[in-house]
């Protein structure tokens, strides 16, 4: 028995993928005595984009400093294994196993879904492993979300809020952040990103009735490139540090947002200048540099990113503008629940032609020839459709050799990708 066939089993427990309510959440960490009041200081963070690479530059400065620290992230790209790690390390298959078939056990075949139970297992996991910081990352939402469990966290934090994941948060930008500002705690300090107006006035105003205080960008901390260098400044001073290890300008407010969060918590320079130079999260415009795709794309550039809603698209377009002058292309692969046309439209501006394909072994997936279609309504010209990324890379190096290429789209796509180029 693996890891796979318990987490295969799981998903059997609950009709439905997202069921966003905390009852049955509760009921198992009670049958487990309460792992989620065990665990090492707690950072929580939530946000429509940024989330996770936040969270890594925060790990990346707390272990600088030289702190042990669990980090909880989904969904994964590759392996399962990725969403969860014990004090610097991924868990290990006998640890996955252990836990999982514990809260298999515990919750006596009662409805749940995978992300609640797994939620659960990895809180088990973290309880009853010594370390200095437990990072936990929303799942969708935040009020509801399975790892909005902990009373008391040392630090919430909201990265920037937009449209996405409607039909389970609400149809605007207010009753999006309502959900995300649900993970701000009574008297419990927020770090808060760049936010639009409307989202901003509902952070503040939930931040405002439980007393906590915020700690937000453009009023307590800013962040910015100056001469090719990260400029962070808050009221404890100047900060001058390289600029971030994740490409991509977006990163710039990413890397504020975990300052803060470091220099809020007491860590100094060094620990900053960790969480940007330290920092590697795969799938955040990642080039790809070694396997068979990268042998197919010969002399082209190959990179992987996992942005997927029309935020994500306006991130990747701004950071293929800043790089070198070459005519870029896109292998886009999305999920049927997403905004194709916000995604694509930003990136219309900025690469040459797009190769649709459907996402692999992903129910819902949308077809290559729908998002051919939607490419064609964004506003891009040169669209073709392949019947995998290997088949596009080919097509579209035989007539431009020195390309660089974008696989896009999806976080499923990009783990798809990962998987099959190891």
């Amino acid at each position: 028995m693996t890891s796979d066939v318990v987490l295969e089993r799981l998903m059997s427990l609950h009709p439905k993928v997202i069921d966003l309510v905390l009852d049955r959440v509760w009921r198992l960490l009670d049958a487990l005595d309460h792992p989620e009041q065990k665990l090492p200081p707690v950072i929580h963070v939530a946000g429509t984009n940024g989330k996770g690479s936040t969270q890594a530059m925060i790990r990346a400065g707390l272990e600088t400093a030289g702190k042990s620290v669990h980090a909880y992230t989904s969904p994964h790209l590759a392996r399962f294994h990725e969403r969860i790690r014990l004090a610097g390390e991924l868990i290990t298959e006998e640890h996955l196993m252990a836990v999982l078939e514990e809260c298999e056990t515990a919750n006596g075949g009662e409805p749940i879904t995978y992300f609640e139970i797994t939620t659960v297992a990895a809180l088990l996991a973290m309880s009853r492993t010594p370390a200095d910081y437990t990072l936990l990352e929303v799942g969708l939402g935040g009020r509801l979300d399975a790892t909005n469990v902990v009373d008391q966290p040392a630090l919430t934090i909201i990265t920037p809020v937009s449209i996405d994941h409607e039909q389970f948060l609400g149809n605007t930008l207010a009753k999006i952040a309502a959900e995300k500002a649900g993970i701000i705690k009574r008297g419990v300090p927020c770090i808060v990103g760049p936010q639009q107006d409307e989202a901003m006035e509902v952070i503040e105003g939930t931040a405002a009735r439980l007393g906590a205080p915020l700690i937000a960008y453009g009023q307590h901390w800013h962040s910015y490139e100056e001469n090719g260098r990260l400029i962070y400044q808050d009221e404890r001073g100047l900060l001058d540090l390289p600029m971030p290890a994740l490409p991509g300008p977006h990163q710039i407010q990413n890397a504020g947002a975990a300052i803060a969060a470091l220099r809020h918590l007491g860590y100094d320079e060094a620990a900053a200048e960790g969480a940007v130079t330290k920092t590697f999260w795969p799938a955040r415009m990642q080039r790809l540099k070694t396997g068979p795709l990268v042998d197919a794309a010969g002399t082209a550039e190959l990179w992987l990113d996992g942005g997927h809603n029309a935020a994500g698209g306006e991130a990747v377009a701004a950071t293929l503008s800043r790089m070198s002058d070459k005519d870029t292309f896109l292998v886009c692969g999305m999920l049927n629940t997403k905004d194709t046309g916000g995604y694509m439209r930003p990136l219309a501006k900025i690469a040459k032609g797009l190769t649709a394909v459907s996402i692999p072994g992903e129910p819902n997936t949308l077809p290559a020839e729908i998002t051919a279609k939607a490419a064609k309504n964004a506003g891009f010209e040169n669209v073709a459709i392949a019947d995998n990324a290997l088949e596009a890379i080919r097509s579209i190096t035989a007539a431009n050799p020195q390309a660089r290429i974008l696989i896009c789209g999806s976080l499923y796509l990009a783990g798809h990708i990962l998987r099959e180029n190891g």
